[in-house]
């Protein structure tokens, strides 16, 4: 069930586009929704900027290390079968988080619910790799990204509306109804495959990931309470680093690896998620950065402040589908170039906001200028990666990049104090601003010397010279 160039795609194919919409747009939307939410959060239960970004990273940690395993699970035991337990762990852990009566319990939620937000991307990616191939594949990706960019740029504005009009509890509660309407969708789907006959979980792998990514962010975080020199910060910061040391060598010699390194042999799978490391570590610091300033010295409440980033998800709606199919044709690598840069751009010109951040004339522009380049990015980016690795691996290489995008923005928002300062003013923001527009940049310059086109098959070309569209 493939198709691989002009033709549209079947009945069939795009239920499994609708599916592997709604599972990602569900973890997505979590993961942004919340921005706007962590002022309402701590004034009900407490807590400052180190609560904050606990909310917020708790999630990534979890997610980003339990991502690599539900790769693999994914081809080991079949898309349907993951999306299923990951779409119910949600639901549950998403009440729990919506009834969280403390910031511990909030914070522990959260952390389960990046378990379960985990088994949702790889496979939904995964399936859309197995059921699309060619300039078709690329419009898939095009249309998925254009989807799941929306959830998560369009998270703080619906986070906005809740707080504001309700409770920032809701904010959890909304995914009961999108979760619902993707198992029944779900359901529809043709059955899993029979499982591998061998397949095991790389257990090991499993703990040292988590210990290796939770105890270094943990010390981040709370180095601005208790200070680098503190036994309490030193002894999880060395235990980490030798725990991330620990999974590398592991995984090298694992005989199921949850993290293969020898998908980075391939040379855009790696310079591509190197480029990733840098765009989405920059994406999270300065839409965190820039939620939380807006409402706590702008003044802007919860919903104005999500409104501040609508250009770039109408931008992401309008065009990324269509440069996810220019992508597929000429290539990625101009657009992964180009696209970092202007939205580099456009957070630098965010250095003119002022204590008092006037929406149009100091905010709009630097926002339209990233929205456009973000745009630009982020589907030629996702084929390019995906696009290098055999369909058979799809599962994990989708694993691999997006613990890599997750990560990114699981160190950036635990780097934020050190950044910003104990206490977010405006010369915290001037500082995000310029480190955001410097890691958006060097993305795009990393793939303009490391990107490679894929060489342009026969049909794709006569495709363009008659004039059909892909």
């Amino acid at each position: 069930m493939t198709t691989s160039h002009g033709s549209a795609p079947s009945s069939a194919q795009r239920l499994v586009l609708g599916v592997a919409v709604l599972a990602s747009f569900i973890a997505f939307l979590d993961g942004t929704v919340i921005n706007v939410a962590l002022p309402a959060i701590t004034r009900d239960l407490g807590g400052g900027i180190a609560t904050q970004q606990w909310v917020v990273d708790a999630y990534l940690i979890t997610l980003g290390a339990i991502i690599l395993l539900a790769g693999s699970l994914s081809d080991a035991f079949g898309r349907k079968r993951v999306l299923f337990w990951g779409l119910v762990g949600f639901l549950v852990t998403s009440v729990l988080c919506a009834a969280a009566p403390t910031a511990s319990v909030l914070i522990v939620a959260r952390g389960l619910q990046g378990v379960a937000g985990a088994l949702l991307v790889p496979s939904s990616l995964a399936l859309i790799l197995s059921t699309f191939s060619g300039a078709a594949q690329a419009k898939a990706i095009g249309s998925w990204t254009a989807f799941t960019s929306t959830a998560f740029l369009a998270g703080p504005l619906i986070g906005g509306l809740l707080v504001d009009l309700a409770s920032w509890r809701l904010v959890f509660a909304i995914n009961v109804l999108p979760i619902a309407v993707t198992l029944l969708l779900l359901a529809r789907l043709p059955k899993d495959r029979a499982p591998d006959a061998g397949a095991r979980v790389d257990v090991v792998g499993a703990v040292l990931g988590v210990l290796g990514l939770g105890l270094p962010v943990f010390a981040l975080i709370e180095q601005a309470n208790f200070g680098w020199a503190s036994p309490v910060i030193l002894a999880p910061a060395i235990v980490g680093v030798a725990a991330f040391v620990g999974f590398l060598f592991w995984e090298r010699r694992a005989p199921q690896p949850m993290m293969p390194l020898g998908l980075f042999s391939v040379r855009n799978f790696w310079v591509g998620n190197v480029a990733t490391t840098f765009i989405y570590s920059a994406l999270s610091l300065g839409s965190f950065v820039l939620a939380v300033f807006l409402q706590q010295v702008g003044g802007y409440s919860a919903t104005l402040a999500g409104l501040a980033l609508l250009p770039v998800t109408i931008f992401s709606i309008l065009l990324a589908g269509l440069f996810g199919t220019l992508a597929g044709r000429i290539g990625p690598r101009l657009f992964m170039t180009i696209g970092p840069i202007i939205a580099g751009t456009g957070f630098i010109v965010m250095l003119r906001i002022g204590p008092d951040a006037l929406y149009w004339s100091e905010v709009f522009p630097g926002v339209v200028i990233f929205g456009l380049g973000l745009t630009i990015t982020v589907a030629p980016l996702t084929s390019a990666i995906l696009g290098a690795i055999d369909p058979g691996r799809a599962g994990i290489a989708s694993a691999v990049n997006n613990a890599v995008s997750r990560v990114a923005g699981l160190i950036a928002i635990a780097s934020a104090s050190v950044i910003v300062g104990a206490e977010l003013d405006l010369d915290g923001l001037h500082r995000a601003v310029i480190v955001t527009g410097v890691l958006l940049m060097l993305g795009g310059v990393v793939s303009g010397f490391g990107i490679v086109n894929p060489p342009r098959a026969p049909v794709v070309k006569a495709a363009r010279e008659t004039g059909v569209s892909g």
